[in-house]
């Protein structure tokens, strides 16, 4: 297929780099307009970034000249890594200019016209996108908070086999999630800190959305939340990247440890969707080994796409509790997001 040309916004970030990387080997997309802030605007890449990821900048990106973050025709779809605080604005002005923008930031994930997509779980929200008032084929999409992304997946085919109830969760995440600088060092080196600015209450509203009803014929009322009783603890951990999870779910049925490793083994993408770029062949996998998963150990897992589970064991207050380990800047950021835009083509969105 003819590439499709593309933009990144906050190509400088950390996000940012992250999508760079990965998306000048990608065969469906092709970066045209790297955006960052005015500040950056008009200085070759290389010259504007502060690279932090261990792989190499791609050769082509580094010679390329920062674009603002202002709408340009040239592209189709856009990349979000903006920050929150400049993200409304600027994912707005794409979007009426006729653009479809993927956004990994927080500001339009609970608007409700706007899907919340992980591609395995609910690609059918894209049908949202219908319902959006902007013009020609513009239109948002988001990309879930990195935590929620991991936990529901893990969840997905336990609600949908058993039906579910209640979940419990307490998170160990990694420094990388802060962006960058992110964390003081002496904050976090020797320490965990308990607490992480907004992330309790994107991790107990985030997965009802996700995993509620969508009826195409009522698309302005937008999605019927499940319900699930879900309570969060966010803690900030000196680990790179990957966070880790302890999970307890209650379980509307009774069921075996058999039947719940059954269903996550067996748990897989649309078939429609199985042959998108990103698309982990096993979006889940379960080590069955007492002391995994580990993020230094595990958090490649499948090119990072893919969440790992183990530990799960009975639990006296829920029924069932288990460990979780996603790759936060690949699953729960860029590669979620390219997964995401590759869906959206998959499906029509851009034709």
């Amino acid at each position: 297929m003819t590439k499709i040309p593309v933009a990144i916004l906050g190509a400088t970030g950390a996000v940012g780099q992250r999508l760079v990387s990965l998306l000048f080997s990608h065969p469906w997309f092709d970066p045209v307009l790297l955006c960052a802030s005015e500040r950056s605007a008009g200085r070759p890449y290389a010259e504007a970034v502060r690279w932090v990821l261990a792989d190499p900048m791609p050769e082509q990106a580094a010679s390329m000249k920062v674009a603002p973050c202002t709408p340009d025709l040239k592209v189709r779809l856009v990349f979000s890594a903006l920050d929150a605080d400049v993200a409304t604005k600027a994912e707005a002005e794409w979007a009426r200019a006729g653009v479809l923008v993927v956004s990994n930031t927080r500001c339009y994930r609970m608007d409700k016209t706007v899907p919340l997509i992980i591609p395995e779980v609910n690609g059918d929200h894209l049908q949202l996108l219908k319902s959006q008032d902007w013009p020609g084929k513009g239109g948002i999409v988001t990309n879930p908070n990195c935590s929620t992304i991991g936990m529901v997946l893990a969840l997905k085919p336990l609600a949908d086999s058993f039906g579910l109830d209640a979940v419990h969760v307490v998170t160990m995440q990694a420094a990388s999630g802060a962006g960058y600088p992110g964390v003081p060092s002496l904050d976090l080196l020797d320490n965990m800190v308990p607490y992480i600015s907004g992330e309790e209450d994107k991790l107990e509203t985030e997965p009802l959305k996700i995993l509620g009803h969508f009826d195409e014929a009522a698309a302005e009322k937008g999605i019927q939340s499940a319900r699930i009783a879900i309570s969060a603890s966010c803690n900030r951990v000196p680990v790179s990247d990957g966070h880790s999870m302890s999970v307890s779910v209650r379980l509307h049925k009774k069921v075996t440890e058999a039947e719940i490793l059954s269903v996550w083994r067996q748990f897989r993408c649309p078939v429609s969707d199985r042959q998108l770029p990103s698309m982990p062949a096993q979006p889940l996998v379960y080590l069955d080994l007492p002391d995994r998963p580990q993020p230094r150990l595990d958090r490649n897992t499948g090119d990072g796409m893919s969440v790992v589970l183990g530990r799960l064991r009975p639990c006296a207050l829920f029924g069932w509790k288990f460990s979780l380990l996603s790759h936060n800047t690949i699953r729960g950021a860029a590669g979620g997001t390219i997964l995401v835009a590759e869906q959206c083509v998959q499906r029509g969105f851009l034709d």
